[in-house]
């Protein structure tokens, strides 16, 4: 009876992962995240030109990528005193309302993990606010924050990465799922990302070097997407795991309740 109920609850949590469509989406995440939110994040990156490193810097930094790779990388995107200079208003404002589907993209995923409906349109404005706060995180990564440097680097990363992960799902879910419910997600998400940047140290970073040669410039920017793909995979599929996680304490706190 018990072999057939871990059967049975095993067989659920894979009708999950296939309704959920992990991979389709994950190639929607990338796609969109580099044709819209990419341009944005360049200028904001730029936004500190004495002091900041600029998007490909950065992004080199997500990918954890080696030296040459990174040079690869700088050589797609503009400077970044010139991306801040030649950007108008009316660009930037055009860059921000692209931006936003980014976020409606997210909320889509994290309501189809927790089998929720669709929010009424008067919540868009979740949408701006969760960009606001990622321009602003990675605005602070861009111009050098005093701890960048330091020993604790990698565990304030940690910590501001499982944060602002937990309040996205909350924030985009409308305040429909509980915080409690929603932190075994965000820690699997920085975990998994943990798990991709060493995973592009030594997979991502030669790909670049050889791809540079091979393709030019064409081939890095493949290579970006993979890992864009992958940087999808982790967010949706930590969402999930946090899901299938807080099901199993409830059916263990509940054992009478074997539908969870």
């Amino acid at each position: 009876m018990r072999s057939a109920i871990r059967r049975a609850r095993a067989g659920h949590h894979w009708v999950r992962v296939q309704k959920l469509g992990l991979w389709q989406r994950s190639l929607g995440f990338a796609a969109l995240g580099f044709l819209t939110l990419s341009p944005l994040l360049i200028v904001v990156s730029a936004a500190d030109a004495a002091k900041g490193q600029g998007f490909a810097q950065w992004l080199g930094d997500w990918l954890g990528v080696s030296a040459p790779a990174r040079r690869d990388i700088e050589h797609l995107f503009a400077l970044p005193g010139e991306a801040w200079r030649t950007t108008t208003a009316l660009g930037l404002a055009l860059l921000t309302v692209f931006g936003l589907s980014f976020g409606t993209m997210l909320q889509n995923g994290y309501e189809s993990i927790w089998d929720l409906p669709p929010t009424r349109w008067w919540a868009q404005w979740r949408h701006v606010l969760w960009l606001g706060a990622l321009i602003g995180v990675l605005y602070l990564s861009a111009i050098s924050p005093p701890w960048r440097d330091s020993p604790a680097r990698g565990f304030v990363a940690v910590i501001i990465g499982t944060l602002f992960f937990w309040w996205s799902q909350r924030l985009l879910l409308a305040g429909r799922i509980s915080w409690a419910a929603l932190f075994p997600g965000a820690v699997a998400t920085v975990v998994g990302l943990l798990g991709l940047r060493v995973f592009s140290r030594f997979v991502f970073s030669p790909l670049i070097a050889s791809s540079a040669v091979t393709y030019g410039p064409f081939g890095t920017v493949l290579v970006i997407q993979s890992w864009l793909v992958g940087f999808g995979v982790v967010v949706y599929g930590g969402a999930l795991l946090g899901r299938l996680l807080h099901d199993e304490v409830l059916r263990r706190t509940n054992p009478a309740d074997e539908s969870l």
